[in-house]
């Protein structure tokens, strides 16, 4: 694909989504040739802002054609093994969580253990 070809292909994808945006009751502003940003509010009521981007991808610098579906698939991967991590931090955390606790409890029956001596 050429540049043109590219920038055409870019532009009609940008004129669909601010319709599309448009249709669903939001107020599309174009901030760039192929950006797109909708005025929103946040879980805190405050103004903010959702932009989009439309790129045509043309693939590495090596030649290598642009394959969203490696790239999907890589992601999935990075997301379960950072469920996967969060897990096991999680699962180490209430072990030292129940490990200080019962090291609490000790210090207060060896303290009231000394306390009942005197």
């Amino acid at each position: 694909m050429n540049k043109k070809t590219n920038d055409a292909l870019r532009q009609m994808y940008v004129t669909n989504l601010m319709e599309i945006l448009s249709g669903m009751g939001e107020d599309p502003v174009r901030v760039s040739g192929s950006e797109i940003a909708i005025p929103v509010v946040d879980g805190d009521g405050e103004d903010n802002y959702v932009v989009f981007k439309v790129q045509v991808p043309t693939g590495s610098r090596d030649g290598d054609p642009y394959d969203p579906y490696a790239l999907a698939q890589e992601y999935s991967m990075k997301q379960e093994e950072k469920a996967e991590k969060a897990k096991a931090d999680a699962e180490k955390k209430a072990k030292k969580i129940a490990r200080d606790q019962r090291a609490r409890e000790e210090r207060a029956a060896a303290k009231a253990a000394r306390a009942a001596q005197n």
